[in-house]
């Protein structure tokens, strides 16, 4: 039964950090690849927490630790430096932001199209 649960657990990190790599490749934000990268790094941290429990081993719970410092400094530091990202950067529109510009860019098009008729109208 040990094994089974074991087994379990294994292939649902597995799962969880290929849909997180895979999430950092597409990003589209710098802060998208580093929420994806911090589930890596914490998927990592499960595993080897998995691996300790299965082994019975308690040396390994300082590297733990200092992997979950370490991968708390670095989304800090990537967030300090995220905050300055131009704005409008890798960011994903709301549907409703979508339909404001498609609206403004036919209503900009619509008075290119009525100022070009009355230029014609006038050359006659």
């Amino acid at each position: 039964m040990n094994d089974v649960v074991v087994a379990v657990c294994a292939v649902l990190l597995l799962t969880g950090a290929v849909l997180a790599v895979v999430r950092a490749e597409r990003g589209p934000s710098i802060l998208d690849r580093t929420v994806a990268l911090d589930i890596v790094l914490t998927i990592m941290i499960a595993g080897g927490a998995l691996y300790a429990s299965l082994e019975r081993r308690t040396d390994i719970v300082p590297i733990l630790v200092v992997l979950s410092l370490v991968g708390f400094v670095g989304s800090v530091t990537v967030a300090r430096f995220a905050s300055v990202e131009p704005p409008g950067e890798g960011r994903v529109r709301t549907r409703e932001e979508i339909a404001a510009e498609e609206s403004e860019r036919r209503r900009l098009e619509g008075a290119d199209t009525r100022g070009q008729r009355r230029d014609v109208g006038e050359a006659r």
